[in-house]
This record gives structure tokens, sequence and C-alpha cells, in this order.
């Protein structure tokens, strides 16, 4: 096991198209989900250092100061630990204290410098708010800093996104994550805004190319399909992810990869808390690990090595999508175009099995 996620659900506020296991407030219950935490890690890991640590959530900083720092300490040596932190969380005084905590990066959730954008998604936080968090973490000594921005966003023009990655470029992170908004079924922004979503769905794709020819002009590698680096400060710990490596998940709702299982704690934090963890478990057989393998190695921009893969791919399929000019292949290892990285999900559809 390389990979350790772990899973702080407590938020000031739980925006409309989340639907991540979180809990709202809860600051009396932090010191026990902390303590549960520890409980899993001793019974699940010997404590041995490991490649990555992620802590995501939820709203990782707003976990009590002195709670989320026990946990941080008692955690394995790792050559990547990676917090996320919502902007009105970073105080001089936070960034200072995960920094020496040994934290060695941060995903700064920014979403949009507009404030009309950023009422829409509900976030707390202001152009401004995003900006002195950025300037906190870099006065307290942090070199691999990432900005988190989302498109697609109901009432977003193309002129608000240029001016979000310009204001984003202007910071100067080392790691960009640009997502489209994707709101599930059922959540409240859905039932709200499902209409809108709808009707700006076609305009997608060419949000899409304006970041990647954005970003790309400005220098940044599109190593993954929503990822964007300087140099190679790639997101290791997703990185894990995206190569099919095995990782811990730890915490209420946290999902775990080990060899051919996989496994979700349960998302009720009174029975978590209790050390109750109620696991779902799903066995992976060969063909399931080999297309997951597939469906996430060509998310990246480096070729796929085909050994052990074939046979989850069509040929018929990847004959079509070769002779339309969406991929690339030799016997050893398989890629995508860069146009058919812009239509991923589908090109890699035609090609398995």
């Amino acid at each position: 096991m390389r990979h350790l996620y772990v899973h702080l659900p407590f938020c000031a506020h739980r925006c409309g198209y989340c639907d991540f296991v979180t809990h709202v407030g809860r600051q009396g219950q932090h010191a026990a989900y902390v303590d549960a935490l520890l409980r899993e890690l001793r019974e699940e890991h010997d404590g041995s250092p490991v490649d990555t640590i992620f802590l995501g959530g939820g709203t990782p900083t707003f976990t009590a100061l002195p709670e989320l720092l026990r946990l941080l300490r008692a955690l394995p040596e790792a050559r990547e630990l990676t917090v996320e932190a919502n902007p009105e969380t970073v105080t001089p005084e936070l960034a200072q204290a995960l920094r020496g905590a040994g934290v060695t990066r941060v995903s700064l959730g920014a979403q949009s410098f507009q404030p009309h954008l950023l009422r829409m998604l509900e976030r707390n936080a202001t152009p401004d708010t995003v900006r002195a968090a950025f300037a906190n973490l870099r006065d307290a000594g942090f070199d691999n800093l990432s900005l988190d921005l989302i498109y697609g966003i109901p009432g977003q023009t193309t002129d608000d996104l240029a001016d979000d990655l310009a204001q984003a470029l202007a910071l100067d992170p080392e790691h960009i994550s640009a997502y489209e908004l994707e709101a599930k079924p059922g959540t409240r922004f859905t039932m709200t805004h499902g209409d809108e979503l709808a009707r700006q769905a076609d305009a997608m794709e060419d949000y899409f190319e304006r970041v990647v020819e954005t970003l790309t002009a400005a220098g940044y590698r599109w190593y993954e399909t929503a990822n964007f680096c300087r140099g190679d400060r790639r997101a290791e710990h997703n990185l894990g992810y995206w190569l099919g490596h095995d990782y811990l998940g730890l915490g209420v709702g946290a999902v775990s990869t080990l060899e051919n299982e996989r496994r979700r704690n349960t998302p009720k934090l009174a029975r978590y808390l209790a050390g109750e963890y109620a696991r779902e478990v799903e066995l992976l057989d060969d063909e399931t690990r080999a297309r997951e393998r597939v469906m996430l190695g060509l998310r990246l921009d480096e070729p796929l090595p085909l050994a052990g893969l074939r046979h989850a791919l069509d040929p018929a399929g990847l004959a079509r999508v070769e002779q339309l000019g969406l991929a690339e292949s030799t016997r050893e290892e398989l890629s995508l175009t860069p146009r058919g990285r812009f239509l991923g999900g589908a090109v890699t559809a035609e090609l398995l099995a």
C-alpha cells in the first residue's frame, strides 16, 4: 500500500452541488472523529512510510486546528502530504501550522474569481479571500500549491472563464485543476439549476478547449484530463489512482482499493465514531481491474503500457478510433491524440471490449 487517503467530513456549509460525505459544523465531534481516524489507522496500517497522503473532505481545514495538527503528527512519513483547503479558512496561523506539521502541498478550492459565480456555487470566499489565502500559504513557505477551478457554472460567460484563468495564472501556482461542474442527480443544485445545466451542455467542449489552450500556452503541462502542472509538479497522490495503484482510505465514507477488493466505509458518522465500519465490499476480478486501468490510464498524457491489458480492448473499436485520428497504438502501448483527449470518455468507451 503506497497511498493513504484520509477523509475529514466537516464543513461550515454544504454547497448545493456537493454529493460527498459531509457534515456541517459538528465542532463538538472533531476530537472524537480524529480519535476514530487514528484507531482505524492503527488497525489498517503498520506505520511504515508511504509515498503519498491526501487529506480531503469536506473541508479538512475547517476541522479544529488542534485536532487537525494531532492527526497530521500521527500520520506515517510520506514523500507528498497534501491537504485540501477552502480559502476562507487559510489564516496566517493555519498556513504556518500546516507547514510546521510537515504538509508539503496544499490544494486550494478557489473555484472561481467571479463574485456572482461564487454566490451561485454557495462559496463563502470572495476573490480577495482566495488571493489572501494563496499569499498566506506562500508566506508560510509552501512551494507546491494547487488551485481548483470550476467551469460550466450557470451564468458563466466565456469572458468570465477567461478572467478566471487569467487571475489563476497571475498567482503562478505550481498546479491547476480545472473541472467541468458536475451536479449529481438529487443534489440541491441540480434541482434548482438543472434546466440551465442542460441548456449549456453543448458549450462545454468549447469551454474545455479554451481551458487547455490557455493553460498550455502559459507553459503548463496538460498531464491529465482536468489537471495541469508546471514542470513535473503533478499531483502524485492522484497520479497513483490514475496508474491503478492500491490505496487505503480512512474515515467516514472513505473508499479503499487493496489487491482485488474495493471497500467503502459506512457513511454514517455515529457508526464510524463507534468503530463500526459496516464496509461495503466489491471483489475486483482481473477483467474489471484491466478495464479500470485502461479508463484511468488514458486520462494521462503518457502512453498506456498494454502488457496484460489487450484483452480489455475491442480490436474493431481500436481500428475505428485510429482511423479517425483519435488514438495511436503499437504492440506495447496505446495513447490518445490531442483530439482524442478532448473526446476522452467517448473514445475510451469505443476502445473497451
